[in-house]
């Protein structure tokens, strides 16, 4: 059992005001694993009091000290490489090889590319008679979700720290050891006291507590879109800014001239991964319809052979979802889609035979999908993939574009003037051609209501900092 009944606050561990706890799951056993504090506002309060008295001194240092900063933290983060793996495993119920691969591996991505980042990062500037000054933003509010639990939560953190900001931290409940062990990891780098703080709880106590805290600067969410137009109501309250990565429906074009059998694997690849639990799975596949019956046939010949079950299995490339709540919530999408009209092309209701403990899903291909269908316009948020079909390129950028949503987009095809195309017209914030691999330095953030803001290098940096003017300054 993990027990962490403590919050990490001004350096330290401090036992929580409160006697709430909050029972964290395995999703692969449904047993408890361990507990965390349920914090309160007091908690919250003295977060960030102690964020705020650290601010002067850590703004003031120098590009120089907070790039070895980043460096050692990304050293220490090395040292606890077995424990990262073990405890995402565990929490979230990734599988052991993607744990490694994907969580452990970005977590640390973010620290090592934020120092590089530095190394180029002009704060300064002349324009005619002016010094334009960019400077740390202030205290940080960070509310991380439970789907990444290294990713979206060093992201941010590497970030607040490259510009100079002090921050507090909340996980999600449901995952909240990974942030635990990077509390242990920032000991472990010698950084000051109060810049990094962590209080566990809910969303309704501390992640409200946080956007609208008048002594909060800025507030930087990772989640559903209704909660951050929640955060967005609060954190008017004080004219705080505020940065949203939400939710997606992000499109998948296969152009007729790529290969069907590879254009099947890449979609289903990115629909499984991380058991379908991300905000830019490419969950609407867009296929020429007279290709339609081909790319089926491929899916059904690629489906049977992925394998999936216990996250310890190191065969396995995907587990199960991350609660109860979210199982239901999948399976709810499912009936929809049956129920809606679409052709079930594999998977279904229930869980998989032999997978009968833990929240399991089915692999879900549904055809025949109309974009108008809840199952093509809302955020499943679990394996399921839609395919559509479409006449020409433009009706496959009109259906593209047709949701609410902007946070990705994904093109395969082989004629080069085709694909840039398609790229260039999805209303997306991030587009990847042909499977390509991520690209660390290059900004992530959404369009419409995937969100506010960008991530990742330097455009992530920038979104910690102010900018000023000084008009007159001597050179």
């Amino acid at each position: 059992m993990r027990n962490y009944l403590k919050h990490f606050i001004n350096g330290e561990w401090v036992e929580s005001t409160g006697s709430k706890t909050v029972d964290v799951i395995n999703p692969a056993t449904e047993e408890v694993i361990g507990r965390i504090s349920d914090g309160t506002m007091e908690d919250l309060n003295k977060a960030v009091a102690a964020a705020r008295a650290a601010f002067p001194s850590f703004s003031q240092t120098s590009k120089e000290e907070r790039i070895e900063l980043l460096n050692r933290i990304a050293d220490e983060y090395e040292k606890r490489k077995n424990d990262i793996v073990e405890v995402v495993t565990e929490e979230l119920g990734s599988p052991i090889t993607i744990s490694e691969k994907t969580h452990y591996n970005m977590g640390l991505a973010h620290f090592r590319q934020a120092a590089k980042e530095l190394e180029s990062f002009e704060f300064t500037e002349r324009r005619g008679g002016a010094l334009i000054r960019k400077e740390p933003i202030g205290v940080s509010g960070l509310i991380t979700p439970w789907n990444f639990p290294t990713n979206q939560t060093s992201t941010k953190l590497a970030s607040a720290f490259a510009a100079g900001c002090t921050v507090v931290l909340k996980p999600s409940e449901l995952t909240p050891f990974a942030a635990i062990i990077l509390a242990e990891i920032f000991q472990a780098a010698d950084l000051p006291k109060g810049v990094f703080n962590l209080v566990n709880g809910t969303g309704e106590v501390v992640g409200n507590g946080i956007s609208s805290h008048p002594d909060i600067d800025f507030v930087s969410f990772t989640g559903s879109g209704a909660v951050g137009q929640k955060i967005s109501e609060n954190a008017a309250k004080t004219i705080k800014k505020v940065a949203l990565e939400l939710g997606g429906k992000s499109p998948l074009v296969i152009l007729d001239d790529f290969d069907m059998k590879k254009a099947a694997q890449i979609a289903i690849s990115n629909v499984v991964f991380n058991s379908g639990q991300v905000c830019v799975a490419a969950t609407r596949t867009l296929v020429p319809k007279s290709k339609h019956d081909e790319f089926i046939e491929a899916v059904k010949e690629i489906l049977p052979n992925i394998p999936y079950g216990d996250p310890q299995d190191k065969r396995n490339i995907f587990g199960p979802l991350v609660s109860e709540k979210q199982y239901n919530r999948v399976q709810g999408y499912i009936k929809k889609g049956i129920e809606e009209g679409a052709t079930l092309v594999s998977g279904g209701p229930g869980k998989p035979e032999g997978l009968e403990k833990g929240y399991f899903v089915k692999p879900t291909v549904f055809t025949n999908v109309k974009n108008d269908m809840v199952i093509a316009q809302e955020e499943i948020f679990g394996p399921v993939m839609s395919i559509l079909t479409y006449e020409d390129i433009d009706e496959a950028i009109e259906i593209a574009n047709d949701t609410v949503y902007g946070l990705a987009g994904y093109v395969v095809g082989e004629d080069k003037e085709k694909v840039v195309k398609v790229a260039s017209s999805i209303r997306a914030g991030h587009i990847t051609i042909n499977n390509a691999p991520m690209e660390m330095s290059a900004p992530f953030g959404g369009y419409k209501q995937s969100g506010v803001g960008r991530e990742w290098g330097s455009y992530g940096i920038e979104e910690y900092l102010e900018v000023k003017s000084i008009v007159g300054m001597p050179s």
